[in-house]
């Protein structure tokens, strides 16, 4: 019986651990418990957040200095969201056709 309980009880807390924080509805101290932000990041997204609400990554991106794509995939897979939304890459590195050597 203890057991199922703590059981449970870890659950829920591994859970919660990994609960979504959406950029446009938290506060400073739900921002720094993301992994990657810190309180000066977490201010300047509060501070631009203030104009307007983030549309998207791309608008996060654009608006938050120091927030590229490489940051903002490691934000997002630490539970950070934007309007709900996981980052998705917009620039993918295109294919280079493997090269080979010129026959003599």
């Amino acid at each position: 019986m203890k057991r199922a309980i703590l059981a449970t009880f870890l659950t829920v807390v591994a859970a919660a651990s990994f609960a979504a924080v959406d950029v446009n509805k938290a506060n400073e101290a739900d921002l720094n418990s993301i992994k990657g932000v810190g309180p000066g990041t977490s201010s300047k997204i509060v501070e631009q957040r203030k104009g307007a609400p983030f549309k998207s990554w791309a608008d996060l991106i654009k608006r938050v200095p120091g927030i590229g794509e490489k940051r903002a995939s490691g934000l997002s897979q630490q539970g950070l969201t934007v309007n709900g939304e996981s980052f998705k890459p917009t620039s993918a590195k295109p294919e280079t056709p493997a090269t080979t050597a010129p026959k003599k």
